[in-house]
């Protein structure tokens, strides 16, 4: 079946990674309509796609010959163009910030249970080449986890790219890092396979903004697992005009200690570990792109006769988790988590 799509915003991935899947995948997707604040890239896509440019999210969910719809950045009316497409029964790939108020969100999850439509949140580093990879070690060769650090460097944001909330607000740098943290707290839950049972954070700050956060979250032992330490960092303290600094010695995306042996992730290709029997690299370049895994996992859960719940309860638990770090922040104490 192939589906007939809406654009919602192109985003910064649009190049590398949104418009290369669809071109790969124009057997599954057809590009019908976009919606974006950006002429020029909005020019080019149209071109692209021979799709019509449209002037409001509004109108492109209404079309009736959009199947779906494709929200890849985010945008000031936040939540909106994702109520829309559910009041419509538009299923949604939803790539846009994760990072709403926590009682709001906890609306926007009712309204799409209701509304029986597809939903998909994009967590790219679950189809990572060197994820899925090290997933098939896990149960292989490595064993379960015992240990996960992650850690993500960003540069400051520059003065004219901040958002007025970021320019304005206490915890403006900080909710630049909310959305990696996110991701990385939904990596670490695919990656263990499980919810954590407590967590832990702490944060620096440089006058009146956050600088950094780390989380430490405990997955409890059990019958078949043993307990596991993930470690989460991230932080956005080098200046964004020291452009070698960002890169220098950049750490392994992901490190993970193991049953039988440890493994170092570099996003989102290239997968080393060692066991007894030494160091083992794999270069995955030539496996399907994170863009094409995504897309198509996205018309499988819209073209399935089954609802599939999963990525939009993975989206609401990492958010949870993310809302207990806070806490925990706060409080300097840990924060026991009983995830709805």
């Amino acid at each position: 079946m192939r589906l007939r799509l809406g654009l919602i915003g192109l985003g910064d991935d649009w190049q590398t990674r949104y418009r290369p899947a669809l071109r790969l995948l124009q057997d599954r997707f057809e590009v019908r309509a976009i919606y974006t604040n950006v002429p020029k890239l909005a020019e080019h896509a149209v071109h692209d796609f021979q799709a019509q440019r449209l002037d409001g999210y509004r109108a492109l969910v209404h079309r009736e010959d959009v199947d779906a719809v494709l929200i890849l950045e985010p945008c000031w009316q936040g939540w909106l163009p994702l109520l829309a497409a559910c009041d419509v029964g538009k299923a949604v790939y939803w790539a846009a910030d994760l990072n709403f108020d926590y009682q709001q969100a906890s609306l926007v999850k009712s309204r799409i249970d209701r509304s029986g439509v597809a939903f998909m949140a994009e967590f790219p580093r679950r189809f990572a080449p060197a994820t899925l990879r090290l997933k098939e070690l896990i149960a292989t060769q490595l064993g379960k986890p015992k240990l996960v650090f992650c850690h993500q460097r960003l540069p400051a944001p520059a003065a004219h790219k901040r958002t007025p909330a970021q320019r304005n607000g206490v915890r403006g740098v900080a909710q630049l890092a909310d959305r990696e943290q996110l991701e990385l707290i939904d990596w670490c839950r695919y990656v263990v396979a499980r919810d954590p049972s407590n967590v832990y954070a702490r944060e620096h700050w440089t006058q009146d903004k956050c600088d950094y956060r780390s989380i430490s979250m405990a997955f409890a032992e059990s019958d078949s697992a043993p307990a596991v330490t993930a470690q989460i960092s991230c932080g956005n303290y080098i200046p964004p005009q020291w452009h070698e600094a960002i890169n220098f010695r950049a750490p392994s995306a992901m490190q993970i200690c193991c049953e039988h042996g440890v493994a170092f992730i570099d996003l989102p290709s290239t997968l080393v570990w060692f066991d007894e029997a030494g160091r083992h690299l794999e270069s995955l370049d030539t496996e399907m792109s994170v863009g094409e895994q995504l897309l198509t996992q996205f018309h499988r859960a819209v073209t399935s006769l089954v609802r599939k719940m999963g990525d939009l309860e993975d989206a609401w638990r990492a958010s949870q988790i993310l809302q207990a770090a806070r806490q925990s922040a706060a409080s300097k104490q840990s924060v026991e988590l009983e995830l709805e």
